[in-house]
């Protein structure tokens, strides 16, 4: 910030002094780069701040802004010097030659600037930062206009003046160019744009492709930052303990990251079906108490403990498994009895009776 500074100091005072309209224009470019500076200083201040109850995910959409309004001013900076060049080269009456101190300024600006842009970028790549990336990009655009100023200045000197005004117009349009780029990412993020359709699919082919999972009925995807966060719905057999559907949804979390190296969190949910496809009934299943009530009212005895009463929810429908330790224990219970009694019940699927031998 403090060389930005100083470069604009310098290209104004040389502009006003050695008859160098061009190389004004350029000294306020490089102010704009001091603003940008500040904005950058605030804005990764907050953003880079740990989450908290009122920012559970973070802070780094606050980034995602400051690239937005960084890139905005990019817009309106290179819509302004281009309008104002075209207003030039259309009155014309371009007579004043500048003085070779202009390419002395420019050239000190285009070293200083390279210098600048190639550090900024390095150090954004390395913390992964689209911001601090993006307003390296903005030095570099005003080291483009001093190229222009060299351009334009050697250009007038042997009499082209016009050379001058027509390639900062050029270096406008590219500045317009970088900050739509950067405007345009920021507001796919904050409107939660998902994955490219290539990584979506691929993501779901790792998904399909893992052991014990039947289907994959719910991808979705957005990201912050540099992060990718991801809801996965895993259908799998109905019939396996929870602790195993777990470690199935583990597997694929693990198998995702390594694909994705910049997946942040997997919030995935495990079904026994698609339940998009099978929306709630009307009548809904009772749960585990209530069932447990109304099966020992329909036996007249009390049941074996909670893990001996396994239920599947499964299309709108309970399935029941009962399970006895003994035939003893199971006396005066049959499958036709309780089917008989709850065969009224929309909700009923089936009942299933398991006697441990002995």
């Amino acid at each position: 910030m403090l060389l930005d500074a100083a470069l604009g100091a310098l290209k104004v005072v040389a502009g006003a002094l050695f008859h160098s309209q061009a190389l004004i224009v350029d000294g306020v470019h490089s102010f704009t780069d001091v603003a940008s500076d500040l904005v950058v200083l605030a804005v990764m201040k907050v953003s880079r701040q740990a989450p908290d109850d009122n920012h559970p995910y973070g802070h780094q959409r606050i980034e995602t802004f400051g690239t937005l309004l960084l890139g905005s001013i990019l817009i309106a900076v290179g819509a302004a010097l281009a309008w104002e060049n075209v207003l030039r080269l259309l009155e014309g009456g371009l007579d004043t030659v500048p003085e070779w101190p202009v390419l002395v300024a420019a050239g000190l600006s285009v070293a200083g600037k390279e210098w600048i842009y190639r550090y900024t970028r390095r150090v954004g790549e390395r913390i992964r930062s689209d911001l601090i990336i993006a307003n390296a990009w903005h030095s570099r655009t005003d080291a483009f206009s001093s190229v222009v100023v060299l351009a334009s200045t050697a250009g007038a000197m042997l009499g082209w003046i016009w050379l001058d005004v027509l390639a900062a117009i050029v270096i406008a349009v590219i500045i317009v160019h970088i900050g739509w780029k950067f405007t345009w990412d920021s507001v796919k993020e904050l409107v939660d744009t998902g994955l490219s359709r290539e990584d979506t699919q691929r993501l779901r082919a790792i998904a399909l492709g893992t052991e014990g999972v039947r289907n994959l009925h719910e991808l979705r995807s957005r990201r912050m930052g540099h992060d990718i966060l991801l809801d996965v719905h895993l259908v799998v057999p109905p019939d396996i303990s929870v602790s195993e559907g777990h470690q199935i949804g583990m597997e694929v979390v693990a198998r995702m990251r390594e694909a994705l190296p910049g997946i942040r969190d997997i919030n995935f949910h495990i079904d026994t079906e698609n339940d998009e496809a099978n929306p709630a009934a009307n009548h809904p299943a009772p749960p585990r108490g209530e069932l447990r009530a109304l099966l020992s009212e329909t036996l007249g005895r009390d049941l074996p403990g909670d893990h001996r009463l396994r239920l599947h929810y499964l299309k709108n429908r309970v399935y029941i498994e009962l399970f006895f330790d003994s035939q003893e224990q199971a006396e005066g219970v049959s499958c036709d009895t309780i089917h008989d009694r709850l065969a009224h019940h929309p909700w009923f699927g089936s009942v299933r009776i398991w006697i441990a031998g002995g």
